[in-house]
């Protein structure tokens, strides 16, 4: 992969996890990197072993300029619908930080409304090195969620799948209904409540 990209100034990257899943919140990170602590092997979280991304997870913490995670809730999921909830966290992700960006790098193709400028990058976390940081914070941070979730609802299998909607997952759907961190406006629960 080509070397990341750190854009001059106080600039944030800001990416989300959770999008997908049939359970638990959306999460969001916004993290100001300093150009004169680089992190070396940043990259789109999810073409990182979860062990290299809790090893980076501990580096952005340490070494970033400013960092914060945020998130939407599984009401607010249902409320809003998941692009406006996943909006929602990176606006709070952002507003948590303890400096100021000058400006903001999102990844995908549309920003959050925020007070400082915006720029949508398509695979950003792949282009970006702040972005490629927030993309890692915000999975790390979903996924140690998931694995709390999976301590209150076993029979779920949240430490396997972290909420994706995987044959497992919707057979134990299936079996035990949806739990109270399902995403009841999410097709397979929305289906499986349907039938009760």
């Amino acid at each position: 992969m080509s070397e990341l990209i750190i854009p001059p100034g106080l600039v944030c990257g800001v990416d989300e996890a959770g999008r997908g899943p049939l359970a638990g919140t959306v999460v969001a990170a916004a993290v100001i990197l300093d150009p004169l602590r680089p992190i070396a092997g940043l990259n789109d979280s999810k073409k990182l072993s979860e062990k290299k991304r809790d090893a980076l997870a501990v580096l952005i913490r340490e070494r970033a300029v400013a960092w914060a995670v945020a998130s939407a809730s599984v009401e607010e999921i249902d409320r809003l619908n998941i692009l406006h909830a996943s909006m929602l966290a990176m606006q709070r992700a952002v507003a948590a930080l303890s400096v100021r960006p000058t400006s903001a790098l999102i990844d995908g193709n549309r920003c959050p409304q925020l007070d400082i400028p915006s720029e949508a990058v398509v695979k950003g976390d792949g282009k970006i090195a702040s972005i490629a940081a927030a993309s890692i914070l915000a999975k790390t941070v979903r996924d140690a969620e998931m694995l709390a979730l999976h301590a209150q609802y076993p029979m779920y299998g949240f430490d396997r799948h972290m909420g994706y909607p995987t044959a497992a997952h919707c057979a134990a759907l299936a079996e035990h209904g949806a739990s109270p961190v399902h995403r009841r406006s999410f097709g397979p629960v929305a289906r499986q409540l349907a039938l009760l």
